[in-house]
């Protein structure tokens, strides 16, 4: 068994190549020039290394020869421009199935990481399902889901789709900044807005999706992957805050007073060419009432369920960013 493996260097992308090597499977790495490689610095003595990236579909051919899985987890959280999903989270894979294609019956199931964003927003009474017909309020969420589409109308060898809600771990710089606003004292209160999530602790995302890869019943399926746990922003805050052994104020956002600070952010940011999560596609995101899912579906057929308690997730990444630095 060998396991090609994209998006290696990124933040979920790292933990489930840790979970690859902890295994003791032969893994090959397509890397690109400028990529980040400090997360996985360890492995590469233990890794094939390929050079290239999903948008060159000469580099993606070389490397599918020889392997017998695939774990397709790059793409982009964050743009400068809305094309930018599409050319990387769409056509990228697009790039990944037609080079897996052409070794068809020598490849034995690809795992394709998704979104929950391309699914719905739902509240905790009515979690989204995967039968649900998709209402995707970004152009993140389009974007995963017309790669979801690319899989499933062009794929011709075994796959899996794994729609993650919101991550967090050790690695992460996307929910930095809320550790530490709440370390400055100060908990976010969304008015108006979002109220439930669910979410997944990146090692419990890669022990699923490694799972996933070789289980028969996950062929040809869908899955939400996330923690039981439904959580609120306050609720998470509050166990930051706790494990931070810090006091906390409360920061009212009224929700919609958002909409003017997320587009200053984003022409800011495109001037200066460098994408940011705070954005108007964010503000979609942030004013429904709740991203939850059921991920019963997973449970049922493969036996997996992400078993991290909430407050040890936050235990393990408040430690990794103090270690490094970051908090």
């Amino acid at each position: 068994m060998k396991v090609l493996l994209t998006g290696a260097t990124g933040f979920v992308g790292s933990h489930i190549l840790d979970n690859l090597r902890a295994r003791g499977l032969e893994v090959r790495v397509l890397l690109r020039k400028t990529s980040n490689r400090r997360f996985i610095e360890p492995h590469l003595s233990h890794v094939e290394l390929y050079e290239g990236g999903i948008g060159d579909p000469a580099s993606l051919g070389a490397a599918m020869a020889g392997v017998t899985h695939v774990i397709h987890c790059a793409g982009a959280t964050r743009a400068t421009r809305d094309a930018e999903f599409y050319e990387i989270n769409q056509h990228g894979t697009r790039n990944v199935i037609e080079a897996a294609n052409c070794h068809r019956g020598k490849i034995s199931r690809i795992v394709h990481i998704s979104s929950l964003a391309a699914s719905h927003p739902a509240p905790a009474a009515a979690p989204a399902r995967e039968e649900d017909a998709p209402v995707s309020v970004s152009e993140y969420g389009k974007s995963k889901l017309a790669a979801e589409k690319e899989v499933l109308e062009r794929c011709q060898v075994p796959f899996t789709i794994l729609r993650p809600p919101a991550v967090y771990g050790p690695r992460d710089d996307g929910f930095l900044a809320l550790f530490q606003t709440v370390r400055r004292h100060f908990v976010p209160r969304f008015s108006g807005g979002i109220e439930s999530l669910s979410m997944i602790f990146v090692k419990d995302l890669a022990e699923g999706t490694v799972t996933c890869l070789t289980h028969p019943a996950a062929e040809g399926r869908t899955y939400f992957v996330a923690s039981p746990e439904v959580v609120t922003v306050r609720g998470f805050c509050k166990e930051i805050a706790r494990q931070l052994n810090v006091w906390t104020l409360p920061l009212w956002l009224p929700v919609p007073a958002l909409w003017p600070v997320c587009a200053m952010t984003e022409l800011v940011c495109r001037l200066m060419e460098k994408p940011s999560l705070l954005n108007r596609q964010k503000y979609g995101e942030l004013r429904v009432p709740g991203w939850v899912c059921d991920a019963t579906r997973l449970r049922n057929e493969v036996g997996f369920v992400a078993s991290t308690p909430q407050s040890d997730g936050i235990r393990q990444t408040i430690a990794w960013y103090r270690e490094n630095g970051w908090l």
